[in-house]
């Protein structure tokens, strides 16, 4: 059953991580929205479970950092966002 669980969390990051690079490529999303953000930090944490369930610290690594970028990427737009409201 764990085995089944850690899976879907990673099937669903896939799929997220997919959908907002999708969305960009045709531009349905631009790469500083919070919503294509959003999809980034949601799919790089349910991959970084996934592979650091099963072992694939490699793949861990670069999605915990992809997680750091997206993160920070959102701070930066909802800052740029709120010095533009003012």
């Amino acid at each position: 059953m764990e085995l089944i669980i850690f899976d879907t969390l990673g099937w669903i990051g896939a799929f997220f991580l997919l959908l907002a690079y999708a969305m960009v490529s045709f531009k349905k999303l631009g790469a500083d929205s919070l919503a294509y953000q959003g999809l980034n930090v949601a799919a790089s944490v349910l991959l970084a479970i996934n592979t650091i369930y099963h072992g694939a610290f490699p793949s861990s690594f670069v999605n915990i950092v992809w997680t750091f970028i997206a993160v920070f990427a959102i701070l930066s737009i909802t800052r740029n966002h709120a010095k533009s409201a003012n």
